[in-house]
């Protein structure tokens, strides 16, 4: 079940350190990898050993474990660690069963959205499961798989559903129906851990980076909303030091009011299109619990550079920044279109012209649009 160094979520006997938890994705790959292992072999164990998607390895222990006429039902309980969101303590759970066709065969069940609006990373009519996790659970199936002897494969297949008896409830507590997710939670993760986002911790370890930077002479920082975006960061800047990297996440807003406390010259922030879309309207503090995107303004936008009327009503009725991108992304398959490049350039432009006034004009502010990939879309100035 799995070798090598094993972490567990433990409280901190420190106060003050904040607690680690595990993402919905780690919680139902664990349910998946035990539910797995006792179809094959029958054997019922009470915990379960996984690897996250960031290569570490997890100890989870089994809330259930039990055959049932439909297959094996295994759970744990989502530990989000301090601080933490509104799933924390529900069951997830995965029933597995045979599958007549080869393969690993993963939906989502009871409790487990279902897409329903286009702009997210999975289609419509995909079961809320997004693409690290999915491939985090069929990994952790695989290796059941082939630890097995043939024999012990009674059907060419598996199929697994992932259930989250509270997930229709929990889901209340957040905007996943605003943005088509309809039916329960999504299960998220893309490292496996949650880092305990407390705001006055984050926002307070976002300062504080931003003031070492000051302190070891670096005059330019820059703020990525993401590990995507920050990866991004430092191949586009080659030549500033790591320490100058400052992952600011929803707390743009506090890395911009630090690098005016602390006299740093200039910000260049680098964010995705949600993140960007936000900032557009002058919102700096970025969460999804707090403004939505303007979809009008952002429509506005694309008029004033000669977009048509079908499409500025499009991006008017979006359903998330991704499918603001998709639509003009469509609309001009050609990358160089003037159309599609000032429309883009003009959102980074009023950005920073928001971040300009957030920091009363103190600091030279940049900003950059990446997509999905990491590749520079747009960036004011130019």
């Amino acid at each position: 079940m799995g070798e090598g160094l094993i972490i567990q979520v433990k409280r901190s006997k420190h106060r003050g350190e904040l607690r680690s938890g595990f993402t919905t994705g780690a919680c139902a790959a664990a349910a998946s990898r035990a539910a797995v292992h006792c179809l094959l072999t029958a054997e019922l164990i009470d915990q379960v050993v996984i690897t996250l998607p960031n290569k570490e390895l997890a100890s989870f222990q089994l809330c259930r474990l039990e055959r049932t006429p439909e297959g094996v039902l295994a759970s744990v309980i989502k530990d989000g660690g301090d601080d933490p969101d509104c799933t924390h303590g529900i069951e997830i759970q995965c029933l597995a069963s045979w599958h007549s066709q080869p393969g690993i065969h993963l939906d989502g069940g009871v409790g487990v959205a279902k897409v329903t609006l286009p702009g997210l990373e999975l289609p419509v009519g995909m079961a809320a499961i997004n693409p690290v996790p999915r491939q985090n659970i069929h990994d952790m199936a695989t290796a059941e798989w082939l630890a097995c002897q043939p024999e012990q494969h009674f059907q060419p297949g598996l199929k697994l559903e992932i259930r989250v008896p509270e997930g229709e409830e929990c889901a209340k507590q957040t905007i996943s129906e605003r943005l088509g997710l309809i039916g329960g939670i999504s299960i998220l993760g893309t490292r496996g851990t949650v880092k305990p986002y407390s705001t006055s911790a984050f926002s307070a370890s976002v300062r504080q980076s931003v003031q070492v930077a000051s302190a070891n002479q670096l005059n330019h920082v820059v703020l990525t909303t993401g590990s995507r975006s920050e990866r991004s960061a430092m191949e586009m800047l080659p030549q500033l030091n790591s320490m100058a990297f400052i992952q600011a996440g929803d707390f743009v807003g506090v890395g911009l009011r630090a690098a005016k406390r602390y006299h740093v010259d200039k910000v260049t922030v680098v964010a995705m299109i949600g993140k960007l879309g936000k900032m557009v309207a002058g919102h700096m503090m970025t969460h999804v619990s707090g403004h939505a995107i303007n979809f009008s303004l952002l429509a506005d936008i694309a008029a004033q550079h000669g977009a048509d009327q079908t499409l500025c009503e499009l991006i008017a009725n979006a359903n998330t920044g991704r499918h603001v991108l998709n639509l003009v992304s469509e609309h001009f398959p050609d990358r160089n279109h003037h159309t599609f490049n000032m429309y883009l350039q003009d959102l980074c432009c009023h950005a920073a012209g928001h971040a300009t006034d957030y920091v009363a004009d103190k600091v030279m502010i940049e900003f950059r649009l990446i997509d999905f990939d990491g590749c520079l879309l747009a960036q004011y100035p130019s």
